[in-house]
């Protein structure tokens, strides 16, 4: 692989990595999912599921991608044997999947950040504004479409020259902004309440094996453990990186991200609102969070029309440095097959816009791809758990991980963790989330796969794409080890 392929340096590479982490589940669903579970008492389960499945599955990950300098597919293939094609291909798919509504995501952050920078979204016409905004078809597309072409001329520049260049801007960007957010959330009069929150634990809220799924489920979903992602970073890294300690600094910045995000939007609704009414608006789900609440809060703090606009342009910056690495991820799986970077952009850009423009046109559509291929992760996770056990964890560990007795090892505590500790954690999560389609969200339609979010609908779709998978899985191994590696 020639020098320029690869990321320049362990700073680019852990910017780069930032980028894919850190996205609108740090900014919208880490304050609203903390806020419904207890504010402090959930930062502790949290920060333990870091280690306990974010990192081992991240260490997994390079692993595969640098021993194998392949995408998804290519290093399933390589590495755990072309039978296993479809496994790597589930972990495409659910990627490519998000992508297609991502990309609608990052759209709907460009917009609100151009808006609120002229001032033209008064906190009070906020819900009528989204409802409005949301409802249209075309200004979402048009939208989508900018956010799909500025992804795809980033990436059409290389790896140092676009993707890490990219990330060297947004990633600092999105942290200076995120602190200024936080020094006006705490600053306001009675954001201590807020504060004490986040921070003041109730600890007999552990008790709640809620608390500890809620934490586990946000914690794998926030850090990109299982996506692919960092897998196809690490195809351009440099044989003597550290995996360990890159992962580790790319996790535990992605929490700090979190953090922050908590401390700007907690005490901001606890000072302009009562504990009640401030749980409420926590409540009131990602979407409704961010562009019906979010203006509002910021419409009654002292200097709010100069945050607001700040605040979408982080919300931007983090979407779209987490859009970048999934278009490189499909990008990457289209170069395996031998394919011209350029030529992979153009196919990744116009499947995108194509997949993504029902979730552009209808709420429901975007609802219903979040809820299948959000869920599915946890399945992707664990097919990056269960590809190390068939490579042998002893040995993938010691040939794709600990590679210099100089760095930070990873150690036999890893292997245990991906051998025992991941699918209990993927057993557990699957297990509650089954039981709460079943039997809370849905309980009359959960085997409907019409509805918009039954476990019908899940099974159905995932069913689709292992049956194909499975079906043309020798084409598919065949076709991503055709390319120089």
């Amino acid at each position: 692989m020639a020098t320029q392929d690869r990321f320049s340096s362990r700073w680019g590479l852990i910017l780069a990595g930032l980028g894919m982490a850190v996205g609108t589940g740090n900014l919208w669903r880490f304050p609203r999912v903390a806020a419904e579970n207890g504010g402090a008492a959930f930062l502790i389960p949290w920060l333990l599921f870091l280690f306990l499945w974010s990192l081992p599955l991240l260490i997994a990950e390079f692993g595969f991608g640098r021993g194998s300098r392949r995408g998804v597919i290519g290093s399933f293939a390589d590495l755990v044997g072309r039978r296993y094609a479809w496994m790597g291909g589930f972990v495409a798919v659910t990627s490519v999947m998000i992508l297609f509504y991502y990309s609608v995501v990052t759209g709907w952050t460009l917009k609100y950040f151009t808006v609120t920078l002229f001032g033209s979204l008064p906190g009070s016409a906020a819900e009528e504004y989204w409802t409005s905004f949301s409802a249209s078809v075309w200004q979402p597309l048009a939208f989508q479409i900018v956010a799909v072409l500025i992804a795809a001329a980033i990436i059409s520049r290389g790896v140092v020259a676009g993707i890490e260049r990219a990330n060297r801007v947004l990633i600092p960007t999105l942290f200076a902004l995120l602190v200024v957010a936080v020094v006006r959330s705490v600053t306001l009069p009675g954001a201590g309440r807020g504060l004490g929150f986040l921070f003041n634990p109730d600890l007999s809220l552990l008790g709640s094996y809620r608390t500890w799924l809620e934490a586990l489920t946000q914690s794998a979903w926030s850090t990109g453990a299982g996506w692919g992602l960092i897998l196809t970073y690490a195809v351009y890294v440099k044989r003597e990186e550290d995996v360990v300690l890159n992962s580790t600094a790319i996790g535990v910045g992605n929490n700090t991200a979190s953090l922050l995000a908590g401390m700007a939007i907690v005490p901001t609704a606890f000072a302009i609102l009562s504990e009640n009414e401030a749980l409420a608006v926590m409540a009131g789900g990602n979407q409704g969070l961010t562009f019906i609440w979010i203006p509002q809060l910021f419409d009654r703090i002292p200097a709010g029309g100069l945050f607001l606009p700040l605040f979408f342009l982080a919300l931007f910056c983090a979407a779209l440095s987490s859009l970048i690495a999934m278009f490189e991820l499909a990008t990457r799986i289209l170069m395996d097959t031998g394919m011209p970077r350029a030529r992979a952009i153009r196919w990744v850009a116009a499947a995108v816009i194509v997949g993504g423009a029902p979730s552009a046109a209808s709420l429901s559509v975007f609802d219903n791809q979040d809820w299948v291929w959000g869920l599915a992760l946890m399945i992707s996770g664990l097919c990056i758990a269960m590809g190390v056990r068939r490579f042998g964890v002893g040995r993938f560990r010691r040939e794709l991980v600990d590679l210099s007795d100089g760095h930070l090892q990873a150690g036999r505590a890893w292997e245990w963790v991906v051998t025992w500790l991941v699918p209990l954690e993927f057993l557990a999560m699957f297990t509650w989330w089954t039981y709460q389609a079943v039997a809370v969200f849905d309980p009359a339609g959960w085997w409907n796969p019409a509805r918009v979010g039954s476990l019908g609908t899940c099974l159905f779709q995932w069913g689709i794409a292992l049956a194909l998978l499975l079906a043309f899985n020798r084409r598919i191994a065949a076709a991503s080890l055709r390319g120089r590696a």
